[in-house]
């Protein structure tokens, strides 16, 4: 129980931060490029309260690695080009925590450089802030990872759709009322964690070394 508790405690700020700068950013690029939705409804907003889905969120603290928040409502129609609208909004979500995890593995280098972290004066507090920041690197390299997959409702998929021809995308949009479902099978079954974990190692050792 304890256990459980100091897991909680150590990922609760990094995943909230990592859903909230994610959403944000699908919302600000959308905003930047003509769609209000997002900032009429609430959610350019820092509070992560408004952007944590349940179960995307439990998924984080089960795999400590892949999850996923709300999505930000987005009205294709109000971009020029719909298809390349989206995909550009769809980026902004994972570069944001690539651009977080580059951060926070900055601070780390920086707090392990100190010294800080060996002293047995200020270790109760240094050791949990370490875990915390090296958490940050791990969640928003696999939230940034997790969420480059093209299938429905990631957003590699709306990246996919703005590369295909339109005549291709609508094709591979016919499959977005079963990606949920996909989805969920693809993690049950494990397939998921089998295809992004090493992708998530690959960049989170080029980011902290052999820390992970």
């Amino acid at each position: 129980m304890e256990s459980i508790i100091q897991d909680i405690v150590i990922l609760a700020v990094p995943v909230l931060l990592a859903v909230t700068f994610h959403e944000v950013a699908h919302g600000w690029v959308a905003d930047k490029l003509g769609d209000p939705t997002a900032r009429l409804l609430g959610r350019l907003t820092l509070n992560p309260i408004k952007h944590l889905d349940p179960i995307g969120t439990l998924v984080f603290f089960l795999t400590r690695m892949i999850g996923w928040a709300k999505p930000v409502p987005v009205n294709p129609l109000n971009f020029r080009d719909p298809l390349k609208g989206m995909m550009w909004v769809a980026i902004a979500g994972p570069i944001t925590n690539l651009f977080l995890a580059a951060i926070s593995a900055v601070i780390l280098r920086l707090l392990l450089a100190s010294g800080a972290l060996f002293d047995p004066s200020i270790s109760f507090i240094m050791k949990p802030a370490y875990m915390m920041i090296q958490a940050s690197v791990i969640i928003n390299v696999g939230l940034a990872v997790f969420n480059f997959i093209p299938i429905p409702p990631l957003d590699g998929s709306k990246v996919l759709m703005g590369i295909l021809s339109r005549g291709q995308a609508e094709v591979f949009a016919r499959i977005e009322p079963y990606g949920f479902l996909i989805l969920i099978l693809l993690i049950m079954t494990d397939i998921i964690h089998i295809i992004v974990s090493p992708v998530i190692i690959f960049i989170v050792n080029i980011l902290i070394g052999d820390r992970f």
